[in-house]
This record gives C-alpha cells, structure tokens and sequence, in this order.
C-alpha cells in the first residue's frame, strides 16, 4: 500500500471519542453497557410495534424489529450520526418469551425456565448514512431448578417488568444461572464484543 493509499485510510478512521453517536433504546442496561466503552450516547427513544408476524422466522423477526428501531428515530439532519439500536429476545423450546406484563406472567416464564437450558439472542445494528448495519449475538444459558419459595422471593424483591424472559443475569436471577454459553453482556442486553468489532467495520475506533 502506497503513502497516498495510507493517508486515505488513516483519513477515513474516525475515533469514538471524536463521534456523536445515537442510542435508540429506552434501556438503562444498554446505555450501562456502553457508558462502560467511555460513550455516552444521546438517547432516543424509538416507537416500535414489537409482536411477531405469523409466520416470521426468529431470525427474521429479530432483524425487523432491531432495525425498525433505529430508523424509528432517524431524520436527514442525523444522516452522518451512527445511530445504535437493539433487541433482545429469549427463545426456550423454539417458544419466544418475552418481557412479562404481570407478575403471573414472570412466575410463568420463570418455571419454563427452571431446569431448562434457553438461548438469549440480542441483535444489533447501526445505522449509518443511510445504512442500517446488522448482526446478533447468541448465548446459551442454563438454569438450575427453582423452588417455589425462590420465585415468590425473586418476584417480591426484583425488578423483572421490563426484562425479556423476566430476568436479569447481574441480579439476584444470577444465582439460578448454572452455566453459560457466549457472551455474558449478551445475556445483560447487548454483546460489547459484537457492537466494537461492528464499529470497526464502519470505521469507527474505540482504541485510535
């Protein structure tokens, strides 16, 4: 490569301190999760229909959904700010569970899950000028058994509400969790290692 081709490069390589990139999600876990990067993205909260259409594979509704999001908050004044979207679904027997609306419904969840091995899949993608980039993250989690009179103490004490499979694996759910299979902040919300090597490909560095 000669110094000409170089320069072009180094030109295009943008660092994400230099950046101002949007988060389009209402998920305090996400906007940790990327707080722990040094970013601290702008916040806007993106108005999806989230329900699966019959007859949609996961795979696909996963993407739908998850780049839906980001151009839910997209206008032409941010057409060069990365936009950051995300989804996280929790699939157990082929069956999709997703954030609980009661309580009954979180006890439900939870006992599917009990004793149960289920994948947590998250996509992400990144909007930028004009293009939505996409990919996901798969983790396989195993739960130990749960006893009565743990799920009445985890659902008197825990936040689940707003939580895809009625969990959060850095709380106190954590001690039901025998083993994992990929990546942890996955399981939290969003894969860190997915999202760096995404922005790389758009070149975006963290470490420039």
């Amino acid at each position: 490569m000669g110094s000409k081709e170089k320069k072009e490069l180094t030109d295009k390589i943008l660092s994400v301190d230099d950046v101002r990139l949007i988060l389009a999600s209402s998920s305090p876990r996400r906007r940790a999760l990327l707080k722990l990067l040094g970013i601290e993205p702008e916040i806007r909260v993106p108005t999806v229909d989230e329900s699966q259409i019959p007859g949609e594979s996961i795979d696909a509704f996963l993407r739908r959904v998850t780049v839906a999001k980001g151009r839910a908050v997209f206008c032409d004044d941010i057409f060069d700010v990365p936009i950051i979207s995300s989804d996280t679904i929790v699939l157990c027997e082929n069956t999709v569970i997703g954030k609980p609306v009661d309580r009954a419904d979180a006890r439900r969840f939870l006992e599917f899950l009990s004793g149960n091995v289920h994948e947590v899949l998250t996509g992400v993608s990144i909007l930028y000028k004009g293009t939505s980039h996409y990919d996901f993250a798969r983790t396989r989690v195993e739960f130990a058994a749960i006893s009565d009179e743990e799920l009445d103490y985890y659902l008197d004490n825990e936040d689940y509400g707003d939580k895809a499979g009625a969990y959060a694996i850095q709380g106190k759910a954590s001690v039901f969790v025998k083993k994992i299979d990929g990546c942890y902040f996955n399981v939290m919300g969003f894969p860190l290692n997915l999202f760096y090597t995404m922005l790389k490909e758009i070149g975006i560095y963290l470490f420039k």
